[in-house]
């Protein structure tokens, strides 16, 4: 359903640093690609079992901000990589958020989650469902 997801960071380097540690919990063990627009603008792209994350200099010049209300999820393998996810973003850089990792359970299942912000305030989530 998805192509890609980009996020928009008023530090593009500091932004890159968070991200290959936070991705490198799951998996991902490449430079991203880096392109820069024809007006200097740097992006760098993240690609890996046909996902792509995007991080960008907004191209209009305005400071980045979070999308209130909006959450990405990272798909991880086992409770112990929601936590390990968790507990590397907070050591590179973000804030933890809400309850701490760990089980929960709702009317859609339960869930192993962890909430984090990055360097400039999106909300992430390690999330593995109980099958």
């Amino acid at each position: 359903m998805f192509n890609h997801i980009m996020i928009g960071c008023n530090d593009i380097e500091k932004s890159k640093e968070f991200y290959d540690a936070v991705l490198a919990v799951l998996g991902y063990d490449a430079e991203p690609l880096k392109n820069i627009g024809p007006k200097g603008h740097v992006r760098y792209f993240y690609i890996h079992n046909g996902n792509t994350l995007c991080l960008t200099e907004p191209i209009n010049d305005e400071p980045a901000t979070a999308a209130n209300g909006s959450t990405i999820g990272f798909k991880c393998i086992s409770p112990e990589q929601v936590k390990d996810l968790h507990d590397v973003a907070i050591a590179n850089g973000g804030s933890s958020i809400e309850d701490p990792p760990g089980l929960r359970e709702s009317s859609i299942g339960a869930m192993h989650l962890s909430y984090f912000r990055d360097p400039d305030g999106h909300k992430l989530c390690g999330a593995m469902r109980v099958q």
